[in-house]
């Protein structure tokens, strides 16, 4: 299809025709994307700060991922688990090297990973815990939209349409360690943590609270599991966001960015929790040739690129500007968040009026919350990206701050 017939179409109604409305969209439709920029059907340019969710950490078509995947595709496609496959175990060895000797199982997403952790937990609440099986997790976390990772995830907005749940799960508030050791009983097994929430409005873990939890498992016989499906891959600065804290986990959940953009999820254990064996789980498509190679050129690409030191300069940069922008326009409070994992606190629920106002500007933005504003660009972001987003915003932030909601 020609780019003059992918214009003609109109994909919106087609898309309400043929597509479950599970989705609410942003009223444009992408069609092509290069480096930190991506193109509408009417050939309208903006600059991503959205990067597909956290996913793609090289931003668009990297030539690196192209390569891969291009060469990838010529050789092997798919051929299932039942054999040997050099790109999957190529990944693995990467992940390997940056995890400390930690060992992979792929999947296709982040649920995926979080569902593979969940069964492994319990297997080793089975045989070295009594049979516990109870996963504590945290308030304003989010694991995934399976039915047991909907069951962890701790937003009841998220949970309610679907009761009842899967038994063995209870939430209790974001760092405070206090309340996790309160809810640990005979039937706990694992916590289950993101060092840095994402999806819940990017809020660090205190280094008290982290490192804690690490020695209250230690104490007690538990399973550590950090979700870094969302800050993983570097988006904080470091490949895991369990990094910033000294701590090592026995069980990593990975997805998003890992590929930088083709599906994958991964579950990484150390040595105490390496008890999968086979026939304990499995998975049809999970370390398809085409997503490790993905997976092996985006590792690459981070480490010689030097892009973790990238995403800590940047995001040192980009939350000096959002400061001054705060100071400028007091709508907005002082920015959160660690490497370029950031979040601002928009006044009067008016978030979603900045996401519209910057797409109408032609900078991608998003929202997690009427008053949360999620930002979460490429790890190959410049200082011009920046200036030019810094730019944008200033017009952003005039136009909502003059809106009658913001002089209540």
């Amino acid at each position: 299809m020609t780019t003059t017939d992918v214009n003609k179409r109109d994909w919106v109604a087609l898309e309400h025709q043929y597509y479950q409305g599970t989705f609410k969209r942003q009223p444009i439709t992408l069609v092509r994307g290069e480096g930190t920029r991506v193109w509408d059907s009417d050939g309208k340019s903006y600059l991503d700060f959205v990067a597909g969710i956290a996913v793609n950490v090289l931003g668009h078509c990297h030539p690196a991922i192209i390569q891969a995947v291009q060469q990838q595709v010529t050789q092997l496609v798919h051929v299932s688990n039942l054999y040997y496959n050099v790109r999957q175990i190529e990944l693995a060895e990467q992940l390997g090297i940056q995890s400390n000797s930690m060992r992979s199982f792929f999947a296709n997403s982040g649920a995926e990973a979080n569902e593979s952790a969940i069964k492994l937990a319990r297997k080793y609440g089975r045989l070295h815990r009594n049979g516990a099986y109870e996963i504590i997790s945290m308030d304003n976390s989010f694991h995934g939209r399976t039915l047991a990772t909907t069951a962890a995830t701790g937003q009841v907005s998220y949970q309610a349409t679907w009761a009842p749940l899967p038994d063995g799960f209870k939430q209790v508030p974001f760092n405070n360690l206090e309340a996790v050791k309160a809810a640990t009983s005979a039937k706990t097994v694992a916590i289950l943590v993101e060092a840095v929430q994402g999806e819940g409005g990017i809020w660090p873990g205190t280094p008290e609270f982290i490192r804690g939890l690490r020695q209250w498992c230690d104490e007690q016989n538990l399973v550590l599991i950090c979700d870094e499906v969302q800050a993983g891959s570097g988006r904080t600065g470091k490949f895991f966001s369990w990094e910033h804290y000294g701590i090592r986990p026995d069980i990593v959940t990975l997805a998003k960015g890992l590929a930088g953009g083709i599906p994958i999820g991964a579950m990484l254990t150390g040595p105490r929790t390496d008890l999968f064996v086979p026939g304990d789980h499995g998975t049809t498509f999970g370390g398809n040739p085409v997503a490790c190679a993905a997976g092996v050129a985006t590792i690459t690409t981070i480490r010689e690129q030097h892009l973790l030191e990238n995403a800590t300069t940047m995001g040192e940069y980009w939350k000096s500007k959002l400061e001054q922008l705060g100071e400028k326009y007091p709508i907005i409070d002082s920015p959160r968040g660690i490497g370029l994992m950031r979040a601002v606190h928009v006044k009067h629920n008016l978030a979603a009026s900045i996401v519209q106002k910057a797409l109408e500007h032609g900078l991608l933005l998003n929202s997690t919350a009427p008053d949360t504003l999620r930002i979460i660009p490429p790890l190959i972001l410049t200082k011009s990206d920046v200036d030019e987003a810094t730019e944008i915003m200033d017009q952003v932030l005039a136009d909502v701050a003059s809106l009658p909601a913001a002089q209540v």
